[in-house]
């Protein structure tokens, strides 16, 4: 994602959603207030509610998820640090432009840790690994509905990054946040089958005991998820536009 430059134009503050009347509600009651304030804004962003170069109507934001300011100004610090937001002092916060190459480098680098948890999981679990992953992987195969293969998924990739038993590991993932906000697979055409194959493909590998070709097959499917979630974006308009041919800015 790319940082709007201070002196580049806003988009018109008449294009906000500028009050809680104007923004859709989100359940989401069982979440921390600043978690909630991060997946919502997210959320936002994703369904073309605020988009690049807008404002961030905090005050709306806090009336429709019922908290105060408080969760929601930490929460757009910690999506500035993310990268999806720019906090201009006495300003205000503004969405930042998606951009199709960090999109595929947050994808490889999930492919490169999870690749990593693999190798060390094979090598220090073994074939006991590979017998308690094949009935996840058999279910994510059989899975009738998102709800079920979101849960599914969360387990195959938990249990190999706790096999790995890499305290490092897991602190680099856990500062790693979601490009896309909800149940991937819902949101993402053709995710599930490339999930679907992708675990098989990894199962396998680890039952040869072949750590390079886990950590090969982790990166594949990633990559391949990553390719998805391009196209989503593209299709959705969420990539920064070109700029106009008068030269008007864009963001």
């Amino acid at each position: 994602m790319r940082t709007i430059p201070r002196r580049q134009r806003t988009a018109p503050l008449g294009a906000e959603a500028a009050s809680a009347a104007d923004l859709p509600g989100q359940n989401l009651t069982r979440m921390s207030s600043g978690e909630q304030v991060r997946l919502y804004v997210r959320r936002l962003i994703f369904d073309g509610v605020l988009r690049q170069g807008q404002r961030v109507p905090q005050d709306a934001i806090a009336q429709t998820l019922g908290v105060s300011r408080i969760p929601v100004r930490e929460a757009l610090i910690a999506l500035e640090r993310e990268g999806w937001m720019t906090i201009i002092p006495h300003r205000g916060v503004f969405v930042n432009a998606l951009d199709e190459a960090a999109v595929r480098d947050h994808y490889e680098l999930y492919g490169l840790f999870h690749g990593f948890a693999v190798r060390r999981a094979v090598e220090r679990r073994g074939a006991e690994l590979a017998e308690r992953l094949a009935p996840i992987s058999k279910q994510i195969a059989d899975a009738g509905d998102v709800e079920e293969l979101q849960d599914l998924s969360l387990q195959f990739h938990r249990l190999v990054v706790e096999s790995a038993q890499s305290p490092r590991l897991r602190s680099m993932l856990r500062q790693m946040t979601g490009i896309v906000p909800g149940n991937f697979f819902e949101l993402v055409p053709g995710a599930d089958a490339v999930e679907r194959r992708g675990t098989a493909a990894i199962v396998r590998a680890i039952r040869k005991g072949d750590a390079a070709q886990a950590e090969a097959e982790y990166a594949a499917m990633l990559r391949k998820q990553g390719d998805l979630v391009v196209e989503l974006f593209r299709r959705r308009g969420m990539f920064e536009q070109e700029a106009p041919e008068n030269g008007a800015a864009s963001f």
